[in-house]
């Protein structure tokens, strides 16, 4: 059975289903009896969007010693929001003023976010990655989307491959947040593309589609689906307000809506498809309908509220013990069935 992780999108949110990720691995170690264990020693096949897609890439970060073991851990890959959230979402008064709070310009300069990718994945391309995922983007100027697959590396070659922190810039490149990024693939054709959200802010079902294409005529009954949110507490928008509301006021709504949207639908169509083939446990949602002090905000990078999502992570990851168990004994249990691609 093909093992599936998938990571919504959303922002700071990330650190919500990476600490979740990170008791996962801790109960894989345990249960292994190997402290060096990783979750890309048992998954199959990844799959992320935005700060998902940014996951994705650290869990599946060649280690310099072998080619072939994940560098780093659950733990080191959410550090990456916990220790860094606020110099990524770091809004100056001159940046404020002169993108009008995103209004504008893009509210934040993304020069950070770039130098801290490049410290973490260096020169490391797509296809150096250890396990064959997607990653969603959207090209603006040929108005289509555009994923990037490690495994597309076997077919078309350099055309498909991207440095890694070029390949993370472009589908966190949230618009009115970021500027779109100007990614050049390996063979030096440049693509105008922003955040991979705008219609697949969870990816769970693109990787379901991809992995169908794989060798050895898969379909649902053959995979197991393990899919997290970064929460699905969104602000509510009064009808006396919203009715009036022209393009500007719109703006920060349509995104919000449009992320949100594009993550319940995922959910709908999966949750049908594999309760219709009888095996609805094949396919698991993690998703927290409760922040409790936590800002539902993608850019609240604040010492406050970053410490409030670890524990809204660590409070779901609590509530959803005896299911991580499960997984846990599924994904040892079942051990490893390689995704290939012909």
């Amino acid at each position: 059975m093909k093992k599936i992780l998938s990571i919504d999108g959303g922002g700071i949110r990330g650190i919500i289903p990476g600490q979740v990720l990170v008791s996962l691995e801790k109960k894989l170690q345990a249960k292994v009896g190997d402290q060096n264990a990783r979750l890309a020693d048992f998954f199959d096949f990844f799959a992320g969007t935005s700060t998902g897609g940014i996951l994705t890439c650290i869990y599946l970060c060649p280690s310099e010693e072998d080619n072939q073991k994940a560098r780093f851990s659950a733990e080191e890959a959410v550090d990456l929001y916990i220790k860094n959230g606020s110099k990524i979402f770091d809004l100056s008064i001159w940046q404020r003023i002169v993108s009008a709070d995103g209004i504008s310009d893009e509210k934040y300069d993304a020069s950070a976010l770039e130098k801290l990718l490049k410290r973490y994945f260096k020169s490391l391309t797509l296809s150096q990655l250890i396990k064959p995922c997607i990653i969603p983007s959207y090209d603006i100027q040929k108005r289509r989307a555009h994923f990037f697959a490690q495994h597309d590396f076997q077919k078309k070659g350099e055309g498909s491959d991207y440095l890694i922190r070029d390949v993370c810039r472009a589908t966190s490149a949230a618009p009115t947040y970021f500027e779109a990024a100007l990614s050049e693939s390996i063979s030096g054709i440049s693509y105008p593309l922003i955040d991979g959200g705008v219609f697949a802010n969870n990816p769970a079902l693109c990787a379901y589609s991809e992995v169908c294409g794989a060798d050895g005529d898969l379909s649902a009954k053959d995979m197991f689906v393990v899919s997290l949110g970064t929460s699905s507490v969104n602000a509510r928008y009064d009808y006396d307000k919203a009715k009036n509301w022209g393009s500007i006021n719109w703006i920060k709504p349509v995104i919000d809506i449009m992320m949100s949207g594009a993550s319940e639908t995922t959910h709908y169509h999966l949750t049908k498809m594999f309760n219709a083939i009888g095996r609805p446990t094949q396919y698991v949602r993690f998703q927290p309908t409760d922040l409790r002090n936590a800002n539902p905000a993608m850019d609240d990078a604040t010492e406050q509220n970053i410490a409030a999502l670890v524990e809204v992570g660590k409070e779901t990851a609590q509530d959803c013990d005896k299911e991580l168990d499960r997984i846990v004994n599924i994904l040892v249990g079942e051990g490893l069935d390689p995704v290939t691609f012909s």
